[in-house]
């Protein structure tokens, strides 16, 4: 059988997001008392949560037309499924600090130290461990990113996406708006606040699904992303 490691964080009412982007709220819309007709019930069971969250909330994907404006037309919805369900690897940066820059030499430099090539059309991950290290703390947003140097040189070996632990590819301020704009230049993506990625470091390469949901003109998406071994 195969063994599938979950990527995603829960979504939950609270829940740390980016700034400026949508808080999450959850409250109980219905309840089994209710639907049943008990009046003055000493519980309440929910039957339907009402959800309130930006598209990019908790681990979610980028659409192209989030990347600049230039790129309007380009939402998730328009996007194949094929960028969704590709090939993976995880490479090695937990030893990364607080908003250290990651470079495409230190990639190339991982990539080989863990016997594994970037291929055309795969998805790269890229496990600082900022998750289990930061998450829910003040330096949650302060995580490490790549340059955009390194973005552009992703792109430029074929992959169709990226996936980080931190709310945000690049470091903010730094090289964020950048690695944005050369995703949507070179159409690929990437993958925000995702975690288990220590979990796939020493392993070999693995199916990586990260399907969004179909969001007429979204500019991205929550996603239950996972990989998948073959044993």
């Amino acid at each position: 059988m195969a063994e599938i490691i979950d990527l995603s964080q829960e979504i939950f009412d609270g829940m740390p997001v980016y700034k400026s982007l949508p808080q999450v709220r959850m409250s109980v819309h219905n309840t089994h008392e209710a639907w049943e007709g008990i009046e003055n019930p000493a519980t309440q069971t929910p039957a339907v949560y009402k959800m309130e969250m930006g598209e990019h909330t908790g681990t979610h994907v980028d659409a192209l037309n989030h990347m600049a404006r230039q790129y309007e037309g380009q939402s998730i919805d328009t996007m194949p499924l094929s960028m969704f369900y590709t090939e993976g690897i995880c490479l090695d940066f937990s030893h990364k600090g607080l908003k250290e820059l990651i470079t495409s030499q230190e990639i190339q430099q991982a990539a080989k130290q863990a016997r594994l090539e970037i291929k055309k059309g795969d998805t790269v991950l890229l496990c600082t461990d900022h998750y289990r290290k930061h998450f829910g703390t003040d330096n949650w947003g302060n995580g490490p990113g790549i340059t955009a140097e390194a973005a552009r040189w992703l792109g430029n070996q074929g992959i169709v996406a990226f996936g980080v632990e931190t709310m945000s590819p690049g470091v903010p301020k730094v090289s964020n708006k950048e690695v944005h704009h050369i995703c949507g230049e070179l159409g690929f993506t990437h993958y925000e606040n995702m975690i288990n990625l220590h979990l796939l470091l020493g392993r070999e390469r693995f199916r990586f699904i990260g399907l969004p949901l179909k969001i007429r003109g979204g500019t991205g998406s929550p996603v239950r992303a996972v990989a998948v071994f073959d044993n």
